[in-house]
């Protein structure tokens, strides 16, 4: 594959879905758009489950929340199951709550931040978070475990890796997916203020740059439950290439503007023909790129700090 188009769903959470086959449908929908549309993947946001919200029972608490998620989980993905094969196209199903048990009978399920990336052949690849934000952490509210596991994916010959929300701001995973040749990277998202917006867009375009291939980020809109006028989350869908006068310079293949849920909107992005063949030149030196050194690694680099005089040795950056 040389090329791919791929629609960007910026999932606005506070549009109610009356139960979970009208929440199944509605992305039966926007995959048949998508489709028309001549994409090949449909990529949702981070926690595009939490619509789910809307039918839960009312005296769910918030420490209740995620095992109650997670446990619709397996129903949902029953469902969206039959979207691909139907529609011949990929659909990244954002990310959902995902219950394992622990090795101990008894123990508590630990559940995951897991993403669902389902293919046309009907195969379910996944991705769990691998750093949570403190929100995800806490024992009274929504409480996660992160994943220790980073997957490459393989689908028409790509090579796909999911990234999800917070994972895209660290330089020490990158410096190790920079080996991997990945083609293209799908980081589902979703941000609390416009300042997360921006570090998340804003590292997704470092990371095309860094690795020199195709990074696509969607965010979602608003909050399940929450008012229009007072939330917070902003979303929003972009996809980034590497800053080559080739490619037109920006590294901006398509964007949207940051999106409120003050505005009603559930915006779908194309992003269409995303040259992932000619980065991959780029990246095997069959094609110039105008600095890219490739795989380039710190290990040789001493780091000298004068308020570390008193040390042995001068510390050594890592890689990793």
């Amino acid at each position: 594959m040389e090329t791919i188009t791929v629609a960007l769903w910026a999932t606005n959470l506070e549009i109610v879905a009356a139960n979970l086959a009208s929440w199944i449908a509605a992305i039966d929908t926007r995959m048949a758009e998508a489709k028309a549309a001549g994409a090949r993947l449909l990529v949702m946001p981070e926690f595009a489950c939490s619509q789910w919200l809307g039918f839960a029972p009312p005296d769910l608490t918030i420490d209740q929340q995620i095992a109650w998620l997670a446990a619709l989980t397996p129903v949902a993905l029953d469902g969206l199951r039959l979207l691909p094969p139907r529609h011949r196209i990929a659909l990244l199903a954002g990310t959902m709550p995902f219950a394992e048990k622990c090795n101990h009978a008894s123990s508590t399920p630990r559940h995951f931040n897991r993403a669902f990336l389902l293919l046309p052949d009907g195969r379910v690849l996944t991705q769990d978070k691998l750093c949570l934000t403190p929100s995800e952490q806490n024992p009274a509210a929504w409480c996660l475990t992160p994943g220790a596991k980073f997957n490459v994916m393989m689908w028409n010959e790509l090579r796909i890796a999911i990234v999800i929300c917070l994972d895209v701001e660290f330089t020490s995973l990158f410096a190790r997916l920079g080996k991997l040749d990945l083609d293209l990277v799908l980081v589902p998202a979703k941000t609390d203020l416009l300042s997360g917006y921006y570090r998340v867009f804003g590292c997704a375009k470092a990371r095309a740059i860094e690795l020199q291939t195709v990074v696509c980020v969607v965010g979602a809109i608003g909050s399940a439950l929450a008012h229009p006028t007072v939330d917070t989350v902003i979303g929003g869908a972009a996809a980034f290439l590497p800053c080559e006068h080739v490619l037109g310079s920006t590294g901006i293949a398509a964007a949207l503007e940051p999106q409120t849920a003050a505005s009603g909107l559930s915006p779908l992005l194309y992003a269409h023909n995303l040259p992932v063949g000619y980065c991959r030149e780029m990246r095997h030196g069959a094609a110039e790129a105008e600095v890219f050194p490739g795989a380039w690694s710190a290990d040789h680099v001493t780091v000298v700090d004068p308020a570390a005089t008193d040390r042995v040795a001068p510390t050594a950056l890592s890689n990793e």
